[in-house]
């Protein structure tokens, strides 16, 4: 495998490293004598040599005398995994078995069905196919459950599992048999052929709200920095587009090569954006614009939030400190680390973060430093108190260690529990499905809307004695009368008070329904319309009501405004 300079994120709350098929013993001890060698300047030798015989003695001893039967792939996977963590969560051993998913992220392509499948109440179902993929040619549907592939029940196996039997060379056949809900002949089977997936990491450009341009990318693969290039060009053909949003939100990045090319795009050629520092001061690199880029004058604004991470917060810094961007959203994730690729045996990866990277005013946007931990393991984001100034090519000032902080920030209302649970129960999605499977089709995705029928309907779905949710109201008065209790302020006065406001605030399904209407129609028309439209229809749905948007139109159909944000202190 080529030794990629690969920009990875996952969320702070890692998921525990995967326990599959492990090496044994003996490669344990060259993988870790591999890794070892070549940090000759950070540990002493015999350290190592003294550390590794050590192990290798009490795995020994285990194996001897243990009173029962140590499972060598479990234990040593999980020696490797804790030493691995214990550095940083994007540096992890990557098995042979394991690589079709790390492949995917550098290229964007795979073999298999073209589906999104999802776990839920123990078994796996389709979430989404892919549009024009062989899963939605064929006719499988959101909610489908996944009962037998190829023969084999796959009831009760998880999604990797089930993935894995997916997917397979392009051209290959499987069959796939499902249970459809709100149909009456619901077992039905399917003969697919697996195709070669190709996912398009811009799902959607356009033009919206009249004048602006939207590019959306959600992924830093080989195809990235000519998808966003083909839609530039197109949209700067439409002579109705007088500015551009590039959307970043939720783009947990990918190759850093790629968030290169995209940034040359918008600036001079061979402009730098970005220096990467890794171990010795003679280790540093520099990577500037190549090409001729398309655009350098149309007003620009980036969408980012906590989702935007790695290679997309190069992107946006970069823009932003070049002074081509207004940058509006929430703050970005903070992974200023770069992570590349080194074989090991039995065809296993290693991929270990090899430098940080420095944007163009020299910030390293790192939130978190793993080499300082807290006494008990854990890390913490850089205090604001603690970071750094530092000047765009205007003179702006921007800081480091905390991601990158928007040039306009953006405010959300506090999110509701009853709307949480209503698409983390999958409420919306379950009616997405029954109405799909009542309904041929709908408006287009820039005109369908959330009727009062469709919502009465949606309404008389919900089961009360099936939906749970959290009453807020309820909890905390009985936690305040508890209190009340213990501090003795519970007299006869105080219970008639607290009988009263029990009375005016006990929550009500059906009142609660009707006041969050409008966040839940978002939830309900994205539903429904990718079951029509796909994922590019999503897109063009959510758009419509969205608030950051909204902002970034304001700005840029404000000439005086985008100039003042970019260049403050020229008069």
């Amino acid at each position: 495998m080529r030794n990629l300079a690969v920009q990875f994120v996952e969320n702070e709350k890692i998921q525990k490293k995967k326990m599959r098929k492990i090496i044994p013993i003996f490669v344990f001890a060259l993988c870790a004598a591999s890794i070892f060698s070549t940090a000759a300047t950070r540990s002493n030798k015999s350290d190592i040599s003294r550390n590794l015989n050590i192990f290798n003695s009490i795995y020994k001893e285990l194996q001897i005398n243990y009173v029962d039967t140590i499972d060598a792939n479990k234990t040593i996977r999980k020696a490797i995994d804790a030493m691995l963590m214990e550095i940083d969560p994007y540096t992890e051993y990557i098995p042979e078995e394991d690589q079709e998913a790390f492949r995917l992220i550098s290229t964007g392509e795979y073999g298999g069905i073209g589906s999104v499948i999802m776990q839920r109440n123990g078994n796996v179902y389709i979430s989404e196919p892919y549009e024009g993929s062989p899963a939605q040619k064929a006719g499988l549907r959101p909610g489908d459950l996944i009962m037998v592939v190829d023969g084999d029940t796959v009831l009760g196996l998880t999604t990797d599992k089930v993935s894995n039997k997916l997917k397979g060379q392009a051209g290959t056949n499987l069959s796939i048999t499902v249970k459809r809900p709100y149909v009456n002949d619901s077992i039905l089977t399917f003969d697919i052929t697996r195709a070669k997936i190709q996912v398009n990491p811009v799902p959607y450009y356009g033009v919206i709200r009249g004048d602006i341009g939207y590019i959306g990318l959600t992924t830093f693969n080989e195809n990235s920095a000519n998808e966003v290039k083909n839609a530039l060009i197109e949209l700067k053909k439409d002579p109705r587009v007088k500015s551009i949003i590039l959307d970043l939100r939720n783009n947990g990045g990918g190759l850093l090569e790629s968030a290169v090319k995209i940034v040359g795009l918008f600036v001079p050629k061979n402009t730098e954006v970005l220096r990467t520092r890794g171990k010795g001061q003679f280790n540093e690199k520099v990577y500037k614009t190549t090409t001729k880029p398309v655009d350098t004058e149309t007003p620009l604004a980036v969408l980012i939030n906590t989702g935007t991470a790695s290679s997309a917060e190069i992107v946006s810094g970069a823009l932003q400190d070049l002074d081509r961007a207004v940058i509006i959203g929430t703050r970005s994730f903070g992974k200023g680390l770069v992570q590349s690729t080194r074989p090991l045996p039995y065809n296993g990866v290693l991929k270990v973060t090899t430098a940080k990277y420095y944007i163009p005013s020299g910030r390293l946007i790192q939130a978190i430093d793993y080499s300082h931990r807290n006494a008990d393991g854990s890390v913490a984001r850089t205090p604001d108190s603690l970071t750094n100034v530092f000047k765009t090519a205007n003179g702006r000032e921007v800081r480091d260690g905390g991601g990158i902080t928007p040039d306009i920030s953006i405010t959300f209302p506090e999110s509701n529990r009853l709307v949480y649970n209503i698409v983390v129960n999958n409420w919306a999605f379950d009616y997405a499905n029954r109405f799909a499977a009542t309904t041929q089709s709908i408006l287009s995705p820039e005109e369908f809307e959330i009727t009062d029928s469709i919502y009465a309907d949606f309404k008389k779905f919900i089961d009360p004695e099936k939906f749970k949710y959290d009453k807020v109201c309820e909890m905390r008065l009985s936690e305040l009368k508890k209190v009340a209790e213990v501090e003795g302020y519970m007299n006869d006065s105080v219970k008639v008070q607290f009988e009263a406001l029990e009375k005016m605030l006990r929550h009500d399904l059906d009142k609660d329904l009707d006041t969050h209407r409008k966040e839940i129609s978002e939830y309900l028309s994205s539903e429904i319309v990718m079951r029509y439209y796909y994922q590019k229809g999503q897109v063009i749905d959510a758009l419509r009501t969205d608030i950051v948007v909204d902002s970034a139109m304001n700005v840029l159909h404000n000439d005086a405004k985008y100039k003042s944000i970019l260049n403050p202190l020229k008069k």
